[in-house]
């Protein structure tokens, strides 16, 4: 089925003090676009969805493995494709705003299990 989706319709989610998103998702795809206050921390984590963040303002720094070994800041009008799961912690540098992209969807950010974000 074809839905046509406007994001000023889509509903926005505070899901925490210092972080709100908007979702899309179709059965093989989910769409991201959040905001966040600086100094927010995306606490390590990893998951089966392979992931693209863009970034259109601010910046976040990401660090990537088991021991945090590679460290990579992702600007304005950058991205960066995350493999599935490879183990990555965020940092927001300034406010940040944001759309990530996940194949497949994000089943607990649908569930609400997605605990890790809402402390």
């Amino acid at each position: 089925m074809i839905q046509k989706i406007s994001w000023e319709d889509v509903p926005e989610e505070q899901v925490n003090p210092l972080m709100k998103r908007k979702l899309v998702y179709g059965d093989k795809i989910m769409i991201a676009k959040m905001k966040f206050k600086d100094g927010f921390v995306v606490p390590k984590h990893s998951h089966e969805n392979e992931q693209i963040t863009q970034v259109t303002f601010g910046t976040i720094r990401f660090w990537f493995g088991d021991d945090k070994q590679e460290v990579l800041d992702v600007h304005a009008g950058e991205s960066v494709v995350i493999p599935s799961n490879l183990p990555h912690e965020a940092l927001m540098i300034g406010d940040v705003e944001e759309t990530d992209t996940w194949a497949p969807p994000r089943q607990d950010w649908l569930d609400g299990t997605d605990d890790y974000l809402k402390r």
